[in-house]
């Protein structure tokens, strides 16, 4: 039999054996690197609209899936709500 909180368990185990298994990545192509490095040594800033860019395009498919939950999460509260009657009927 499956508990209401075994959903709940197991994404927080993921959650934590995802920070566990911390790897160092490099997500830039050469050029992107090299633009950035030579940027912070000459002060450009072109290395902090690379990072704003990166960022932006990093927050958009958070924001995406944050508004798809929380409108699965109002669709599902209102099928789910009982209709009661200040009257007891």
């Amino acid at each position: 039999m499956i508990s209401k909180w075994t959903p709940f368990l197991i994404v927080a185990m993921l959650v934590v054996l995802g920070s566990l298994c911390y790897t160092e990545v490099s997500a830039q192509c050469a050029m992107c690197s090299l633009n950035a490095e030579n940027s912070a040594t000459n002060g450009n800033t072109q290395g902090k609209g690379l990072n704003d860019g990166i960022l932006f395009l990093l927050a958009i498919p958070y924001l995406i899936a944050i508004g798809i939950g929380i409108l699965w999460y109002k669709k599902y509260r209102k099928s789910n709500s009982k209709k009661v009657s200040p009257f007891g009927e």
